[in-house]
C-alpha cells in the first residue's frame, strides 16, 4: 500500500427539502385548508477516525464527497425525510485544515471512534401549512430548502507513536526499528533507504509501545534538502525521541549537532521532547574506540549516550528501558483478559 500523508477534498452538506404546497380536498370537508408539509434536513457531513488506517491514499482517487439533499415535503402535513449524512473514515491522527492556507487547523481527530459533524445540512423549507394565518387562511408560499455549507480542505495525517527515531540518513534506524518491532522497513548501505515513515509496535518487559521511524535528515532539511522535513510531523505526538548516531562517521558530535539544529528549525517543541541518544553499529569497532566516541558524544549532547548495535541486538534492551522509562511505566501495560490471554491496554494518545 502506498503511503499518502496529505490530500485535498472538496466537502459539501446536503440542500434541505423543498416545502409542499398542498390543500386537503376530501369529500363532505367544506374547508380542507393548507396541509403542505415541510422539507427534510440535508446530510451532514461527518469526519470519523477509525483504526486500521494509517494513510490517506483512499483520497487521492476520490476527492469529492457530497451528502444527500433532504426530500420535499407533502401533502396531509407529511415532512419529507432528511438526507443521509455521509461519513468519511480516516485514519486516527487525521488534521484537517482550511484550503486558503493550509495552516488553520478546523479538526484534529486523535482518538479512535472520534466522530465530528464537520458541515452541518441545509434545514428543510416551510411548507404552505406553516404559513397559515387568521388573515391569510389559503397560503400558496413556500420554502425552498436552505443550501447545504460547502469547502475544500486538506487533510494532513500526523501518525501516533509513543517513540520516535531521528538521525542522518543511514545512522541504522530502519535496522533497530526491524530488531525491535515487526516492521519490515528497507535497509540498504546507501543513504535514504527510507523515504516513508515507517511504523512499529514494541513488545518490552509486559508493556508495549509505538515506535516510529522517519526518513533520515540532513543539513539544510528545513530548506528542503533531502527528502526536507515534511515527514517530521509525524512525530510531533510523540513522547520520547531517539536519536541514532552511526558510530562511524567522522565526526559524532557534528553528526549529533545537524539533526538537532533541523529539529530546532522545524519547531513544533521537537528540540524540547525527552530524547535517548544512541551510538549505533559498534559491533564494527573495538571497546576502546566505542568508549571515545561515547565521550564525544555524550559531552555534545548533554545526555547519557547507549552504545548499541541494532544488527546484532547488543544493547538494544538498555535502549528499549529507556525509552520505556520516558514513555512511562503504566503506558501500554499487558494484563489478562477473562480467558487468561494477554490483553492489550495500550492506546497510541
Amino acid at each position: 500500500m502506498h503511503f499518502l500523508d496529505q490530500a485535498k477534498i472538496f466537502v459539501r452538506s446536503g440542500t434541505g427539502g423543498g416545502g409542499a404546497v398542498s390543500f386537503r380536498r376530501e369529500k363532505y370537508i367544506e374547508y380542507g385548508g393548507p396541509d403542505g408539509g415541510d422539507g427534510g434536513k440535508g446530510g451532514d457531513i461527518i469526519f470519523e477516525a477509525v483504526p486500521g488506517l494509517n494513510t490517506l491514499i483512499d483520497f487521492r482517487y476520490t476527492q469529492h464527497f457530497r451528502a444527500q439533499r433532504g426530500h420535499g415535503g407533502a401533502g396531509s402535513n407529511r415532512t419529507g425525510a432528511g438526507g443521509d449524512s455521509l461519513v468519511i473514515k480516516v485514519p486516527i491522527g487525521t488534521q484537517i485544515l482550511a484550503d486558503d492556507d493550509e495552516r488553520t487547523l478546523l479538526l484534529d481527530l486523535t482518538k479512535e471512534g472520534e466522530r465530528v459533524v464537520f458541515l452541518r445540512g441545509g434545514d428543510g423549507g416551510r411548507g404552505n401549512a406553516s404559513y397559515k394565518t387568521s388573515t391569510n387562511r389559503t397560503p400558496r408560499q413556500h420554502g425552498t430548502g436552505w443550501p447545504g455549507d460547502e469547502a475544500w480542505v486538506w487533510l494532513r495525517l500526523k501518525l501516533l507513536a509513543d517513540a520516535g527515531l531521528v538521525g542522518l540518513p543511514n545512522a541504522g534506524k530502519s535496522t533497530f526499528i526491524n530488531q525491535v518491532t515487526n516492521a519490515q522497513a528497507k535497509v540498504g548501505e546507501y543513504a535514504f533507504t527510507t523515504t516513508r515513515p515507517q511504523l512499529g509496535v514494541v513488545r518490552h518487559k509486559g508493556s508495549e509501545f509505538v515506535v516510529a521511524d522517519i526518513p533520515g535528515l540532513i543539513e539544510g532539511a528545513a530548506e528542503g534538502a533531502g527528502i526536507g522535513d515534511r515527514f517530521l510531523g509525524h512525530i510531533e505526538r510523540c513522547r520520547v525521541l531517539l536519536h541514532l548516531v552511526d558510530a562511524n562517521d567522522e565526526d559524532v558530535a557534528t553528526s549529533y549537532h545537524i539533526v538537532r539544529d533541523e529539529l530546532e528549525a522545524y519547531g513544533a517543541g521537537l528540540v524540547d521532547k525527552p530524547v535517548v541518544v544512541g551510538l549505533n553499529k559498534i559491533d564494527t569497532l573495538d571497546d576502546e574506540l566505542i568508549a571515545a566516541l561515547s565521550e564525544e558524544l555524550e559531552e555534545a549532547s548533554g545526555h547519557p549516550v547507549i552504545p548499541l548495535s541494532g544488527a546484532s541486538g547488543v544493547g538494544v534492551d538498555w535502549v528499549l528501558d529507556k525509552l520505556l522509562e520516558a514513555i512511562g511505566p503504566e503506558r501500554g501495560k499487558v494484563g489478562e483478559d477473562d480467558d487468561g490471554e494477554d490483553a492489550i491496554e495500550w492506546s497510541p494518545i
